[in-house]
């Protein structure tokens, strides 16, 4: 089938030096579920045993679980950064989530992060167009405020970006009046409605579709049927964590996800589609300036140490679930260590297509890994850089194979060592144990921070250690009011 290609695509296509591209036989329509904020262990198939998931469970059981993926940065915009240009996002500079905050009395002067993807990046959504895909995006964006930065500048056909917390009347969709909820309707069963539509409106033709919900991103919030089961389940086992109502998002997340398999089925492309599902970044603890009157605990890694925010396990390792028949075998799973920006290559190979000639990609395709899950990848380390102040101290961090080293950069000179092998939940630092090790890394580290020119604290001439732990807003370029803060509803009945 050849389809129509629009002004727009072809100019893509000039870009990869190739004609005007056409859809192939055998190109799997890819669905993209990038949760915000769910952790590594937020889910059944990767150890919890209070949250209910079965449709997320029944996915990996059909496909390909990772138990080594990272997300490419420690907060979301970075590694949607990443994830849309396939580069590590230090070499764009969007290194924290827009627009970020700062200490100004700290010991160092944090990097000004980029306020949004540069339009000449040459997006995924892009390089599908290029292959013969229609493009599709719903829900959360985060990569640029202006109407010029939205998904519709960045390659994307249809382009639904919501706005507000997730109760029904909270939230819209930005700079569109023909896209309404149902009264009374969840997030997530809104942007799986506009998903839904999506794909039965491009059902002939190969699409890429990305859905980027605001779940299970804090402030806590859920249908009080859903909070009220977790609830009596809690007072049931005597668990603190999950908090109930957080439970209950991850559930809607579950819903979300077994409506649109269904709907793949329906519509008769499930066994011609890839679904890839995962996270944006580790899952969440506390909120940076927790408040005990307004705030509630919200989740536990452990083992894994850190949370989001942190460049330690519970920050950055994630979920990853690909389920394709046509190369994934059932109940897979891979070791080897993966990130977020691999999906560019990944995806652009499904398509049959051609990377961009001018854009870096610094992700490795996971195709060889979906047919043969014991494979390794010819990739030397993986590399973090979040030079910001949020639920840790500014860092980057490498990791080669077992061995991870973190290196603060805040001017204390610390250096953490862990191998993850034998300490998965990084007990035991290392670094004077194994100096040549952390040497080695550090120098290793110290390289790559030069070689994608990332950017980096400096000393603060104001620095006040009575001060330095004061949290102020970037744009409004007054300190976070944290004590005006007031408990947000849980529930439509609150």
């Amino acid at each position: 089938m050849i389809n129509r290609v629009s002004p727009i695509a072809i100019a893509i296509a000039m870009i990869f030096c190739c004609s005007p591209a056409q859809s192939r036989a055998g190109q799997p329509n890819i669905l993209l579920i990038f949760i915000d904020d769910l952790g590594w262990k937020d889910i059944g198939c990767y150890g919890n045993d209070f949250v209910e998931t079965p449709r997320i469970d029944q996915l990996a059981a059909e496909g390909l679980r990772f138990t080594n993926f990272y997300a490419s940065g420690a907060v979301c915009s970075p590694t949607r950064c990443a994830l849309q240009s396939g580069q590590n996002q230090a070499r764009i500079g969007i290194t924290a989530h827009i627009p970020g905050h700062w200490r100004p009395f700290e010991r160092v002067i944090t990097p000004q992060t980029t306020m949004a993807l540069p339009l000449d990046t040459v997006t995924i959504a892009e390089s599908l167009k290029a292959s013969g895909y229609t493009t599709g995006y719903v829900g959360k964006w985060h990569l640029g405020n202006g109407p010029e930065f939205q998904p519709d500048r960045q390659g994307y056909d249809f382009s639904a970006v919501i706005g507000g917390p997730h109760l029904p009347g909270r939230y819209r969709v930005q700079g569109r009046s023909d896209l309404k909820p149902k009264p009374n309707q969840y997030r997530t069963d809104f942007e799986a409605d506009l998903c839904i539509d999506f794909m039965r409106q491009n059902k002939d033709q190969p699409f890429f579709l990305m859905l980027s919900p605001f779940a299970v991103h804090i402030p806590l919030a859920a249908m009080s049927e859903k909070v009220q089961k977790y609830e009596a389940m809690a007072k049931q086992t005597g668990n603190s964590l999950p908090h109930p109502v957080y439970a209950a998002m991850i559930e809607h997340c579950d819903d979300m996800v077994g409506r649109l398999v269904d709907s793949l089925e329906q519509l008769d492309i499930a066994d011609d589609t890839m679904i890839v599902f995962t996270s944006d970044n580790g899952g969440l603890y506390k909120r940076y300036d927790y408040r005990e009157s307004a705030d509630d605990l919200v989740s536990s890694q452990a083992p894994l140490k850190g949370e989001k925010g942190s460049l330690h396990e519970g920050g950055i390792r994630v979920p990853l679930i690909i389920r394709h028949p046509a190369t994934v075998k059932s109940a897979g799973v891979c070791d080897e260590p993966t990130i977020s920006h691999d999906f560019y290559p990944t995806f652009v190979e499904m398509a049959g297509g051609e990377l961009p000639i001018n854009q870096t990609i610094d992700g490795h395709s996971l195709l060889p890994l979906m047919t043969a899950p014991t494979q390794t990848l010819d990739r030397d380390a993986l590399h973090w850089h979040y030079p910001h102040y949020h639920h840790d101290r500014p860092a980057s961090a490498i990791r080669e194979r077992d061995w991870k080293l973190i290196e603060y950069l805040d001017g204390t000179g610390d250096v953490e060592l862990y191998n993850l092998a034998d300490d998965l939940g990084e007990t035991k630092n290392l670094a004077s144990e194994k100096q040549g090790r952390a040497g080695d890394l550090k120098r290793k580290l110290t390289t790559w921070r030069s070689s994608v020119l990332a950017r980096t604290p400096i000393p603060n001439p104001s620095y006040d250690p009575e001060r330095a732990h004061e949290w102020w807003n970037l744009k409004s370029g007054k300190p976070v009011p944290s004590e005006q803060r007031k408990r947000f509803p849980p529930t439509e009945k609150d």
